[in-house]
């Protein structure tokens, strides 16, 4: 059975590969044959050249984005699991925030950077709170929705024995709303990099962002591209890593993905 997993896996994992090269082959094919500009259209070896001589002045501007993020998506995390309990607790406050939240998120990020950028200046805090604001969201509403939907007959069976609130948090809610949470977590964690990326794209001194917006002014689109294969890279190893503490927290649910594999 284990065999048959892992031969599923790495022929599910092959097709998606072979068709990325196979793109990647035709986009150098491309580029080598000048059908495009450079400046519009540099080839994929091009663009890994780039990132290899320039990655010692991209670093510094990784760590910086990579700090934002981290920060803002921590905060937004308290706070959206903090404010979930307290709506799944109090009904009242629940149908008075949850429409603000609902809200907040028709507001385009890109519209409120300045605003911040003008109130909190060009530091970290700006994109920080964009962070948070991107991040908060999916959490919340994942978080709350499983909190809400939890098998009402467990929670009226320990209330039965004289459970109180946080008993039944405990030993009910939390633990059945955990896939929930992860699956916020992991939404929040793919647009964690990019939330901060575009925060530095409207002000500030360093970042992915600002080495973006730097190398297209020199029309460096080479440059351009190895800062998106940075983002992506980044996103990707968030987005593992919380899947790698989901791994541990909940065993069972990836026994259960490789039983139906």
């Amino acid at each position: 059975m284990e065999n048959l997993s892992l031969k599923s896996k790495i022929k599910n994992a092959a097709y998606p590969f072979i068709f990325f090269i196979i793109l990647l082959l035709l986009w150098e094919a491309v580029a080598r044959l000048g059908l495009l500009p450079e400046f519009i259209l540099p080839a994929p070896s091009e663009i890994v050249l780039s990132l290899v001589s320039d990655f010692n002045i991209m670093y510094l501007h990784i760590l910086v984005t990579v700090y934002e993020t981290v920060t803002g998506f921590l905060i937004s995390v308290i706070l959206a699991v903090a404010l979930a309990v307290i709506m799944d607790t109090a009904l009242g406050i629940r149908r008075t925030i949850f429409p603000l939240v609902v809200i907040s998120q028709t507001i385009p990020v890109i519209i409120l950077a300045p605003l911040f950028i003008i109130w909190f200046g060009y530091g970290y805090l700006p994109k920080i709170i964009i962070v948070i604001l991107i991040c908060f969201f999916p959490v919340n509403i994942s978080l709350l929705s499983s909190l809400t939907s939890t098998n009402r007959e467990f929670v009226n069976l320990l209330r039965s024995m004289g459970a109180g609130k946080l008993q039944i948090y405990r030993f009910v809610k939390i633990p059945s709303a955990m896939p929930g949470l992860f699956s916020g977590l992991k939404i929040a964690a793919t647009y964690s990099i990019t939330g901060a990326t575009i925060a530095e794209w409207v002000g500030g001194q360093n970042g992915l962002g600002v080495y973006m917006i730097r190398a297209r002014h020199s029309f460096a689109t080479d440059k351009v591209f190895a800062s998106i294969i940075v983002v992506v890279i980044l996103s990707i190893a968030l987005l593992k890593f919380i899947e790698m503490i989901e791994n541990k927290v909940l065993p069972w649910q990836k026994i259960n993905e490789n039983r139906y594999a």
